[in-house]
């Protein structure tokens, strides 16, 4: 079977979303191609949208025509303005989301694309005419041909996900399937395949905690949006927590150093500058008297 579009988008993820909104709103016929369409804008890490410089980002994409903003807007359980004891220009806008409200915003923006299609398939291959992409095959043997292919295969590229000691395991997302395939096809033209560094927080049950010992964060106005161009209804606000680490727990981290798959030894690289992990900064400032932890909720509903 054989489908001729415009312009292919491989993968599901933020980038793949904004792609295919932007080429769909050119009116151009445009495809996009992911392996579950429940998970299309999935929220991997701790479901939040901008912060510090990342905020500004987000907004501007949203300037641009972008799906992001309204998403944030439709699925945003607590929103500060971070940095608002400096100047303006370096105010960060961070909304924290429900995890499960963020991907049905996104696809309910893209279903109002006509020139849009989605198709639930993982991509294992390019198709060329000579050295030119012309379309893309996948697993279930479809060849969709297109005069632009964009790959926003993000993490799934050859992917692999470390828990603790434990030996990594390929994966695209905790739970999904990497795409070995398609990342061993780009290797073959000549393009290094590499991986980036990325974390995610643990998960908690709010049951075991004892809130009346941790520092209360309520979130800012609630008319400060991130889309500047739609209203979307905003869900219910539900407060974050502060707490700090103690003696003893920065002692129980760095006397576990090696269990962690980084400071282990068994992958290499550097995180992102401003979300650091509570090792890390055990790590780069160990003369700290304490460290600040937060306590985020996932959704409106979850505990």
């Amino acid at each position: 079977m054989d489908v001729r579009y415009d312009v292919i988008v491989v993968g599901g993820g933020h980038a793949g979303a904004e792609a295919a909104a932007a080429s769909a709103r050119a009116g151009v016929r445009t495809v996009l191609i992911t392996p579950d369409l429940s998970r299309i804008g999935q929220m991997s890490c701790n479901p939040a949208i901008g912060g510090i410089a990342k905020g500004v980002v987000a907004r501007e994409v949203d300037a641009l025509g972008g799906v992001m903003g309204r998403a944030t807007d439709a699925s945003r359980i607590q929103f500060r303005m971070l940095n608002r004891s400096k100047g303006p220009a370096v105010w960060g806008p961070r909304a924290q989301c429900d995890r499960n409200l963020y991907p049905v915003a996104v696809r309910c923006v893209l279903d109002e694309l006509e020139s849009l299609d989605l198709f639930q398939e993982m991509v294992s291959d390019l198709v060329l005419e000579g050295t030119r992409v012309t379309g893309v095959r996948t697993r279930g043997g479809i060849t969709f041909y297109g005069t632009a292919i964009v790959v926003t295969a993000g993490t799934f590229l050859r992917g692999r996900i470390h828990m603790g000691q434990e030996a990594g395991v390929g994966a695209g997302r905790a739970g999904e399937a990497p795409s070995i395939a398609l990342a061993e096809g780009l290797e073959s033209l000549g393009l290094e395949i590499a991986r980036f560094k990325t974390g995610t927080p643990p998960r908690i049950d709010g049951r075991s905690v004892d809130f009346s010992r941790v520092e209360r964060q309520d979130g800012d106005d609630r008319a400060i949006r991130f889309a500047a161009y739609t209203e979307e209804i905003i869900p219910a606000q539900r407060p974050c927590w502060v707490t700090w680490a103690s003696d003893g727990l920065k002692k129980v981290v760095s006397d576990n150093l090696e269990k962690s798959a980084l400071h282990g030894g068994e992958i290499s690289g550097r995180g992102p500058r401003y979300c650091p992990s509570i090792e890390d900064k055990v790590i780069r400032f160990p003369n700290a008297p304490r460290h600040q932890v937060f306590l985020e909720p996932e959704g409106l509903h979850t505990t």
